[in-house]
């Protein structure tokens, strides 16, 4: 079959099942509805998915003997489709979908795009660039490919980088994808690049850029009717408000994750539940934290982060027990796929939060260069900004108490000296107002703090008017000796 070049939209799904049920071949039809698939799957409800399995096991059974393409398209959709459904594959049909794309079908793009979307949601995003960037480039270059279709290539290897934990490329090739959407007209691909180069300058540290994206996400969902990505567009708001310290909305955000089970499909819905419980346990919250425990199945071990999620449970029962703190430490070595980077760096910020919390210096300077490093690793500036705020508070100095400015999920909690007094005498500021204060005694310029809450420096220059007003004070020197008596 000569090579699709075409990428079809939501508009043409209808066209293409009828153009099945027309085909006399198997394989044509069974194409026909792959396409349809990957048209629709990024506006679709989950619900509306099924059915077209449906319709390629019919087929299926019209290709006798079996046809090794007409295989690897139904077990291809069938993975996709049954992680969208919540209903993933186990992880050896999982592993005869992969199998069954072979070297001669990489020459075609429907093909192609079809395993990458199957490796996607078998969990492996760190197979995607090896196994595919080659197969794509040549496509990529070519002005006769679809722009659509180019773009749908780029984004998954974007997300694909950006998954597995690096982050930098991911963002500069979902930037690409991005290129090539606008160049199509389809708003249901911008909007799906749009929402995770949310998450993705959110966690790299842009953040004015992030809400900038999370708008036009929004905008671009609602105009192209994608039901897909206004379900997700809350994963992506999360990651901004945790980049930006913003706990209140953090707090709103990922329990608005854990009521819809966004995530179910990533892993994500396990790791959603158990920041939001560990936010009440460590606030004495128990019988709330008690209660999303009890929401939590068991995963399967090949799940990201599975290996941790006992010792991260037993931790949350008991959040100030260092022998259950000392099991999710050594817990923390099991996730070492790439897929579980940006999670083991989290999970040691927390860790490393609450010994802080409990004045256990070393180990909480141990775990906060752990989170650092990690964090740096994969381009995460954005949180290790925050992780740096929680570390320079324990390290500024050894008389001072403990734990000044942890974080739970990107939640201050601040230093001695300077949040103490913007929190204690100085309760006329906002919370805004202490924000930008506490930035100034951490010594950030007022284009780094207007980049830190994703605002303008006109209105850190606003605020800091304002926060000179009410304390009385006449420069930031001034301010930071007063903040730090």
């Amino acid at each position: 079959m000569d090579i699709d070049r075409r990428a079809y939209g939501p508009e043409d799904a209808d066209h293409l099942l009828a153009a099945a049920d027309r085909a006399g071949d198997p394989l044509t039809a069974v194409r026909l509805v792959a396409e349809a698939f990957l048209a629709v799957s990024r506006t679709a409800e989950p619900a509306t998915l099924p059915p077209l399995l449906r319709r390629m096991a019919t087929l299926r059974t019209r290709a006798v003997p079996p046809r090794p393409e007409v295989e690897f398209l139904c077990h291809a959709v069938a993975c996709a489709v049954r992680a969208r459904t919540g209903q993933r594959m186990s992880r050896r049909d999982q592993d005869d979908t992969l199998r069954l794309f072979t070297a001669a079908l990489a020459g075609d793009p429907l093909y192609v795009e079809c395993a990458m979307v199957a490796t996607l949601s078998a969990l492996r995003p760190d197979q995607v660039r090896p196994s595919f960037a080659h197969l794509i480039e040549p496509w990529l270059a070519d002005d006769g490919v679809d722009p659509a279709r180019r773009a749908r290539f780029t984004t998954m290897l974007g997300m694909g980088d950006a998954w597995s934990g690096d982050l930098l490329r991911g963002r500069a090739t979902l930037r690409r994808a991005h290129g090539y959407a606008v160049e199509a007209g389809r708003l249901d691909l911008q909007a799906e690049i749009a929402s995770w180069l949310a998450k993705c300058e959110a966690l790299c540290g842009d953040l004015a850029e992030s809400r900038r994206q999370l708008d036009a996400a929004r905008v671009l969902a609602a105009r192209s009717g994608s039901a897909w990505v206004g379900f997700h567009i809350a994963e992506c708001a999360a990651a901004l408000h945790l980049a930006s310290g913003d706990v209140e909305a953090w707090v709103g955000v990922v329990g608005r994750l854990v009521d819809s089970a966004v995530g179910a499909n990533s892993g994500l819905v396990f790791e959603h539940r158990c920041e939001l419980a560990t936010h009440h346990a460590l606030r004495g919250e128990t019988a709330t934290a008690q209660a999303i425990l009890e929401t939590i199945r068991e995963p399967s071990l090949d799940w990201p982060g599975a290996p941790a999620l006992p010792a991260w449970q037993a931790w949350i029962t008991s959040p100030q027990d260092p022998a259950a703190m000392a099991w999710l430490e050594r817990a923390l070595n099991g996730l070492n796929r790439p897929v579980e980077r940006l999670s083991r760096a989290r999970l040691a910020w927390l860790l490393g939060a609450q010994h802080a919390r409990l004045g256990r210096r070393v180990d909480a300077i141990r775990l906060l260069e752990w989170a650092s490093s990690e964090y740096a690793a994969t381009g995460a500036a954005g949180l290790l900004a925050r992780v740096a705020v929680d570390l320079h508070a324990v390290t500024r100095t050894a008389d001072a108490p403990p734990g000044g400015a942890v974080e739970v999920r990107g939640e201050p909690r601040r230093r001695a000296g300077a949040a103490a007094e913007v929190e204690g005498p100085d309760a006329r500021l906002t919370a805004t107002e202490r924000r930008v204060a506490a930035a100034v005694v951490d010594g950030l310029s007022n284009q780094e703090i207007a980049g830190r809450l994703a605002v303008s420096t006109k209105t850190v220059e606003f605020h800091l008017g304002n926060i000179y007003r009410k304390l009385g004070v006449r420069n930031r020197a001034e301010l930071v000796r007063q903040l730090l008596r």
